[in-house]
């Protein structure tokens, strides 16, 4: 994504725990990249795994997503952690697209942010609402 140069950005890493609804999320304040996604994806690892269970990370298609850089330590993962890929060009099928769609309609639609720190603000604060078991986010991503 191109921006100009004075304009600055923020973005998440983030995943919905499909069996509780639980988020977790990282902020990203340089490139979203295969380093970046592994840190995240370690974190992730860490927090879903429950003993005898496996985890299965449902993810699209982003370059960064498939990156060679972490694909060993995915393998070495398996069987208890895989990284599952959509078919491209459907965001429609990823719960996290939800997350997304619902995050920017309560914490950005029509308010005005003279500064990042403000969207940061808005945003992590309903994000750390979301990091604890819940409702709203399992029914979201139509969980049963």
């Amino acid at each position: 994504m191109y921006h100009h140069p004075t304009r600055k950005s923020v973005g998440y890493f983030a995943a919905v725990r499909l069996r509780d609804g639980q988020f977790l999320f990282r902020r990203e304040t340089g490139r979203f990249n295969g380093e970046t996604f592994w840190e995240f994806l370690k974190v992730f690892r860490e927090a879903s795994a429950v003993s005898g269970r496996r985890v299965v990370a449902i993810s699209d298609n982003a370059q960064y997503h498939r990156s060679k850089l972490h694909l060993q330590w995915r393998n070495q993962q398996a069987p208890q952690f895989r990284l599952d890929f959509l078919p491209p060009y459907s965001p429609d099928l990823n719960p996290i697209e939800r997350v997304w769609k619902l995050t920017r309609r309560l914490c950005l639609h029509n308010r005005y942010f003279g500064f990042l720190d403000g969207v940061v603000a808005a945003v992590e604060e309903r994000f750390a609402d979301w990091t604890k078991p819940n409702d709203p986010l399992r029914r979201l991503c139509a969980i049963t």
